[in-house]
């Protein structure tokens, strides 16, 4: 899809994602994290969560997407993790109320399984091969 087909949010989304290639890139859109093209496929297999379409500019145009509430971060960022994802985690940079303007977004987090230091991310609590003696 050419890039002036996008809406301005897709826009925002893809130029986020040309700069995190190698990521699985969680977009921040209101309460939820949105994942879109072949992220949201990667998403919904490794999470297990609906893979559905986002409706773009012109009547046949949509793109695939999966996401999860924001609450649920916690959750959904260990297994992307552990299944050896980089995950970059794209927030809204400023209130979405006090603009009428594209919500200003950014990368504010990114997570690797390298760098990944939380007990949450790199082992599953109900895992017992994760257990062992020091």
């Amino acid at each position: 899809m050419a890039k002036d087909e996008l809406t301005p949010m897709m826009r925002q989304f893809h130029d986020m994602k040309a700069a995190n290639p190698d990521a699985i890139l969680l977009f921040r859109c209101g309460d939820f994290y949105e994942t879109y093209c072949g992220d949201a496929v990667t998403a919904s297999q490794v999470l297990g969560i609906t893979l559905t379409k986002r409706n773009q500019k012109g009547a046949n145009a949509s793109t695939e997407m999966a996401g999860f509430p924001h609450h649920a971060l916690d959750n959904y960022l260990p297994r992307l993790i552990r299944a050896g994802y980089r995950v970059a985690i794209c927030d809204q940079l400023e209130d979405p109320k006090l603009t009428k303007k594209l919500v200003k977004r950014g990368i504010t987090e990114l997570v690797t399984p390298g760098v990944a230091l939380g007990d949450n991310v790199l082992f599953d609590a109900g895992d017992a091969s994760d257990v062992f003696d020091v």
